[in-house]
């Protein structure tokens, strides 16, 4: 299986059984929600980040959908990949993961550090699906920054 089949197998995995959905109660913690919107195909996503007691790691991503399977999968990507990671992590995977979106395939995706999102390197090369996979993301960076002043 080559690497391109590999990583379209794990987008399809995950826009079909999706990692997150439904949102779930913060019992509590901090946590905040962000809703994102891609007008040019009507994606749309709400998306709960919650921490931990402390602020300092997220405990858990959840969201609900609807949407193209790249957007979906994306999101179902990053409430696996998140959990644990300090904020300042989950920024960084951010930043990385955008980066490689925007690079039009010119970058090279870090498997270590990307794991599963760096399936979505050949996204890169569609400029109008780069919204769709950075949809749950742009929700997940916005709700952290909002749940860690809550």
């Amino acid at each position: 299986m080559s690497l391109d089949m590999l990583y379209q197998q794990i987008i399809l995995d995950h826009s079909k059984q999706r990692s997150g959905e439904g949102l779930t109660e913060a019992q509590g913690l901090p946590s905040a929600d962000n809703h994102q919107y891609n007008p040019t195909c009507g994606d749309e996503i709400n998306l709960r980040v919650t921490l931990t007691e402390d602020c300092s790691k997220i405990k858990e991503i959840s969201w609900e959908g609807d949407g193209c399977s790249i957007s979906m999968a994306a999101a179902s990507v990053l409430s696996e990949m998140a959990p644990g990671r300090s904020r300042e992590e989950l920024q960084d995977l951010i930043d990385q993961f955008r980066d490689m979106l925007r690079s039009r395939g010119t970058i090279e995706p870090n498997e270590e550090v990307l794991e599963d999102a760096a399936a979505f390197a050949g996204v890169s090369k569609f400029v109008a699906r780069v919204k769709c996979a950075m949809l749950g993301w742009v929700a997940a960076e916005e709700a952290s920054k909002e749940a860690a002043r809550s």
